[in-house]
C-alpha cells in the first residue's frame, strides 16, 4: 500500500528556519542552498564544484553549523591515504590487543575538501560510506552515525593537481552544484562586513539528530503523481538511449533523483511534487551521472552533459 501525504506544519518551520540560517552565510544562493537542505532530507551527498573562492567551503560549513550534529572536515591531498579517511587498526601495547582506531568518517557531516586533488585509491574509501552508511574494516563491518552527510568540494579539474573522479564515485552523490559569483549587491555588501567568517562564527544550530532524521523520514510520504512518475522515467530512459549519450542515467540516479524530488517539495512547502520539482533538479542530478560521447567544450557550468539534460528537459512534454 502506497504511503499517502501527511501535513506538514511544524516541520515546514524548521526547514525554513534552516534555509534562513545558512543564508546569513551565503547570500544571494536561495536556490543553491534549497538544493542542498533537499539533498539533506533525501539521505543524499553533495559534490559542490567551482573556481577556488566562491564559498563552496563556507557553504558547508555553514549548513553544518546549522545542524546539531558531528562535524569532521578532511583536507584532501596527494598523499592522502585511505586509512587517513576510514580509521586505522594499531597494537595497544597496555591491552596486548589490537584497537582499531576511527578515523573523520565516523561523524554525522563529512566535509571533504577538495576531493579531487587526492589520488583515486585515496577518493574510493568514501564509497561504501556513501553507499551504505558502513565500512568494512579487517572482516568487519562498522556502522557510521544516523544521519550520515558527505559534503565534498572540487575545483574544476583543468585545474592543476587535481584527478578527475570516476563514473562510480560521482555516482553516490545525489547531487552535483556549482555556486558561481555573487551578483554585484551581494558582493558589495560581503567587502564591507569582511568576508563571511564572522556571519559563520556567530550561526547557532537550528536542528538536533532527532529532528533531521524525523524530517527525512517524511520525505516518502510526500506524493508524486502516475503522470509525473513517467515523465521523470521519460527524462532517465532518454538518458539511455540517445545517440549523444555514450553512458547513461543508472537505476541508483532514477532512485535518487525521484527522492530528491519528493524531498525538494518538502523544501517548497509541499506535500506533493509538481513538474517545476523534476525541472529544477534534472540537471544537478542527472548531469554527472551521464557521459557524452563528444566532450568537447566542457567548462565549469556549461559542460556537454548539463546543457544535455537542459535541452531534452525543456524538449520532453510536461505532464498537465
Amino acid at each position: 500500500m502506497s504511503s499517502q501525504p501527511v501535513p506538514l506544519p511544524r516541520p515546514l518551520d524548521k526547514i525554513a528556519a534552516l534555509q534562513t540560517n545558512v543564508e546569513r552565510v551565503i547570500r544571494g544562493k536561495s536556490e543553491v542552498v534549497q538544493f542542498c537542505i533537499a539533498a539533506l532530507l533525501a539521505k543524499g551527498h553533495i559534490l559542490l564544484e567551482d573556481v577556488p573562492g566562491v564559498g563552496k567551503t563556507t557553504l558547508a560549513h555553514a549548513l553544518a553549523r546549522s545542524l546539531s550534529l558531528d562535524f569532521q572536515r578532511v583536507q584532501f591531498t596527494s598523499d592522502l591515504m585511505p586509512a587517513d579517511i576510514v580509521g586505522v587498526t594499531i597494537y595497544n601495547q597496555d591491552l596486548q590487543e589490537f584497537e582499531f582506531i576511527s578515523g573523520p568518517v565516523f561523524t554525522n557531516v563529512l566535509l571533504a575538501d577538495e576531493i579531487n586533488r587526492a589520488t583515486p585509491k585515496s577518493q574510493s574509501a568514501l564509497l561504501e560510506a556513501m553507499s551504505e552508511g558502513m565500512i568494512s574494516i579487517e572482516k568487519r563491518r562498522l556502522p557510521l552515525p544516523d544521519p550520515f552527510l558527505v559534503i565534498a568540494t572540487q575545483n574544476p579539474i583543468e585545474h592543476v593537481g587535481t584527478y578527475p573522479l570516476p563514473e562510480s564515485q560521482l555516482d553516490r552523490f545525489l547531487m552535483k552544484l556549482t555556486i558561481g559569483y555573487p551578483n554585484a549587491s551581494d558582493e558589495k555588501q560581503l567587502l564591507r562586513d569582511g568576508g563571511a567568517q564572522d556571519a559563520l562564527e556567530h550561526l547557532q544550530p537550528v536542528l538536533d539528530p532527532d529532528e533531521v532524521r524525523d524530517l527525512q523520514a517524511r520525505v516518502g510520504t510526500v506524493h508524486v503523481s502516475e503522470s509525473l512518475v513517467e515523465y521523470l522515467m521519460t527524462i532517465v530512459q532518454t538518458t539511455r538511449t540517445h545517440a549523444e549519450v555514450a553512458l547513461g542515467v543508472s537505476t541508483r540516479g532514477a532512485l535518487t533523483f525521484f527522492k530528491a524530488c519528493q524531498a525538494l517539495a518538502m523544501v517548497g512547502g509541499r506535500d506533493f511534487v509538481i513538474p517545476d520539482d523534476v525541472k529544477r533538479l534534472a540537471a544537478p542530478v542527472l548531469s554527472h551521472r551521464i557521459v557524452m560521447k563528444d566532450r568537447r567544450f566542457s567548462r565549469g557550468d556549461f559542460t556537454p552533459e548539463t546543457r544535455f539534460i537542459q535541452r531534452i528537459v525543456n524538449e520532453i512534454a510536461v505532464p498537465r
